[in-house]
């Protein structure tokens, strides 16, 4: 299972609420600063700028399954602009999980939205899906959230594939409704429709860190 977490269709994307200058995001584990457990045999380490290139073919690569259900338009999206990244990547804001040689099989970019950690993209190589990457590199980027004294993660992703909403539901992730979608959300998700994707289809999600 890849653990995509969103991908819109070709052209630009919903920008996410830039931190402020004087506050870095710098996305550490809670128990040391250098590489450590992902899932059951990978590590996680912050990327290197000329790894950027591999976050992007993570991407491209994890958008695969979405064709074979239906979805082509999301599947032929291009990643993430190496600009974007390189900047993410400076903050300190981009993980990858690794390979035992080192080499990066997946990755998240974290952004800050509404005081919370906001997940921009989680995806790993589908050649090493179901081995708990994913929770891992979400578990390790909650565990900075706390530390940071922020209150939770948030993401938007989509309701009904599986390997989004439903996902996200199992790592502890619940859809937020009404109210509860704070206005940094609400405003990515009119970006997403204004992009083409079906309002019904998109949710926010939110899960508190302790």
């Amino acid at each position: 299972m890849t653990s995509t977490l969103d991908r819109a269709p070709p052209g630009r994307r919903p920008r996410t609420r830039r931190p402020s200058s004087h506050r870095r995001t710098e996305i550490r584990s809670p128990a040391r600063t250098g590489s450590v457990r992902v899932g059951a045999v990978e590590r996680s380490r912050a990327a290197r700028v000329d790894e950027l290139t591999d976050v992007q073919r993570i991407e491209v690569a994890s958008g695969a399954p979405f064709r074979e259900i239906g979805m082509a338009d999301v599947a032929d999206m291009p990643p993430l602009p190496l600009d974007a990244l390189a900047a993410a990547q400076r903050d300190g804001r981009v993980r990858v999980a690794v390979d035992r040689t080192d080499r990066p099989i997946g990755f998240v970019v974290v952004d800050l939205v509404d005081g919370c950690a906001h997940l921009q993209q989680l995806s790993v190589d589908p050649a090493y899906a179901r081995r708990g990457i994913g929770r891992g590199l979400l578990d390790e980027v909650a565990g900075w959230a706390a530390g940071a004294g922020l209150p939770a993660l948030t993401l938007t992703t989509f309701r009904g594939v599986p390997w989004n909403g439903p996902y996200y539901a199992r790592c502890g992730f619940r859809e937020l409704t009404g109210a509860e979608v704070t206005p940094g959300l609400a405003g990515l998700l009119a970006a997403e429709a204004a992009l083409g994707l079906d309002p019904a289809e998109r949710i926010a999600m939110r899960r508190t860190v302790d």
